[in-house]
């Protein structure tokens, strides 16, 4: 149980009448007990006074209220800056967050680990730092990798995932309650102004920005989402790695192979039930933000309007301002400012985003005699085609082993043929490759005409290789 490992008056100070004195000077404290380059965990009982003194200074303590328990001579305020230090450092050892050891001549201090473990919650409870989506899912997509390639030496990183999926989804938890508090608080607040500054400390500053802004990124954590789920379905029905992880398994936890295969399904199905109830969670965080943004904004639309004569006044400052000399008017140089009824201010929330409804994808049968066609078509486009490549094989092919040929030697046995017999006599009109290609041979005209098979009637002429 949770009192069999925690001493039985430890909350006490954080209970009492100067619990604010006691919550710095702890959360000061850890950083002596949790610095990373501290080597040994017992600390010396003067570092840990002065750390403490340090603390009283910083926070100006000049008034200190009698505890329950206290002697009569507790009952009296500290006079110094010394007598507050030795209180409170005495209190925090009576009640069992400090512990003294004696080594020869010096005392030291340390931290029991139960303690330790809780200044430690506490501490990331006050700063409540932002939780990185995209390190929590990129570390559940390595450690699930590593166990399905290594299943014999690394299958351990399989039960990481799914602890690391567990602190995932509990934030998730956490981020949607705390828009629900915030919902509640603003509810009950009659003040427009207070509801305003309540919105942008709490929401904005520590749910908008933090958690909620990371969700509607472009680059969404959750697109390894498709990923994570597909490798655990394989690895379901993977049977023999599935083995070799039980196995693992049962070397790690020296617990029986029935036990350890229970446990091996045991994270694959928490990790599964997690990543795919992820799109439900984000639809009910939406909907809080929706009508939280909504209570705000309607707040802001009636602020002026709760104010008496406040249209008369903005009409009067605008009409005073219109008969101003320009030049004698600032000059702006932001719209942080005046953009403050711009569509995308606080007076026009976000819309509320419509799930697509899916849909079946039907994949259309195209006639198999249009494809025939099509194909005859392409194939019809590059007999047509004319390329000077074409028309120096069409001269090669009649001219063999002969230097010189005329126009009535070429034959025409195809449309190919045709089209280079065509441009024979404009092959410079063809571009750089057709000028090239020119430029091998040489063309003499006569003033005969000739019939060239049938086909063609053209003024004769003669090529040869040059």
């Amino acid at each position: 149980m949770l009192f069999n490992k925690l001493p039985e008056d430890l909350f006490l100070p954080l209970a009492g009448q100067n619990r604010q004195i006691y919550q710095a000077v702890l959360l000061d404290l850890a950083d002596q007990f949790f610095d990373e380059d501290l080597v040994d965990p017992f600390v010396p009982k003067d570092l840990i006074r002065s750390s403490i003194e340090d603390t009283v200074v910083k926070l100006g303590v000049r008034r200190w209220e009698p505890e329950e328990n206290d002697s009569e001579a507790e009952q009296e305020a500290p006079r110094s800056t010394a007598e507050y230090t030795s209180r409170i450092y005495r209190r925090l050892v009576v009640t069992g967050w400090l512990e003294e050891e004696q080594r020869i001549y010096r005392t030291f201090v340390l931290l029991s680990p139960a303690n330790s473990y809780l200044l430690r919650t506490l501490v990331s409870i006050n700063n409540l730092e932002k939780r990185s989506y995209g390190g929590a899912v990129l570390n559940v997509l390595s450690s699930l990798e590593a166990a399905i390639n290594d299943p014999a030496g690394r299958g351990i990183t399989l039960q990481e995932a799914a602890q690391t999926a567990s602190d995932f989804s509990a934030h998730l938890t956490d981020m949607m309650l705390g828009l629900r508090e915030l919902k509640i608080s603003l509810a009950a607040t009659k003040n427009p102004q207070e509801i305003v500054r309540n919105f942008f400390d709490h929401f904005v500053a520590h749910i908008l920005v933090s958690d909620y802004k990371t969700l509607k990124t472009k680059n969404n954590p959750f697109r390894f989402r498709r990923q994570i789920l597909t490798q655990l379905r394989e690895l379901q029905f993977d049977t023999p790695k599935v083995g070799l992880l039980s196995v693992h398994y049962q070397e790690q936890f020296e617990t029986g192979y029935d036990d350890a295969e229970a446990m091996v399904h045991s994270h694959i199905n928490r990790i599964i039930r997690i990543f795919e109830s992820v799109d439900q969670r984000l639809a009910t965080i939406d909907d809080f933000r929706y009508r939280l943004e909504k209570r705000v904004a309607d707040t802001v639309r009636y602020m002026d309007k709760t104010t008496p004569g406040m249209s008369a006044r903005l009409s009067r400052v605008i009409t005073d301002a219109a008969q101003l000399d320009q030049r004698k008017l600032p000059k702006l140089e932001t719209l942080e400012e005046t953009g403050f009824l711009a569509p995308g201010s606080v007076r026009s929330p976000v819309r509320r985003r419509v799930a697509t409804k899916p849909r079946v994808i039907q994949q259309d049968i195209i006639d198999p005699r249009v494809l025939e066609m099509r194909q005859l078509f392409k194939e019809y486009k590059a007999r047509r085609e004319v390329r000077p490549e074409k028309i120096e094989d069409y001269i090669e092919r009649h001219l063999l082993g002969e230097t010189q040929i005329s126009a009535g030697q070429f034959t025409i046995d195809s449309i190919e043929d045709y089209i280079c017999f065509s441009y024979l006599r404009h092959m410079r009109s063809l571009g750089k490759k057709g000028r090239t290609t020119a430029n091998k041979y040489d063309i003499q005209f006569s003033d005969t005409y000739v019939n060239v098979a049938d086909m063609v009637e053209c003024r004769d002429f003669s090529i040869q290789r040059r």
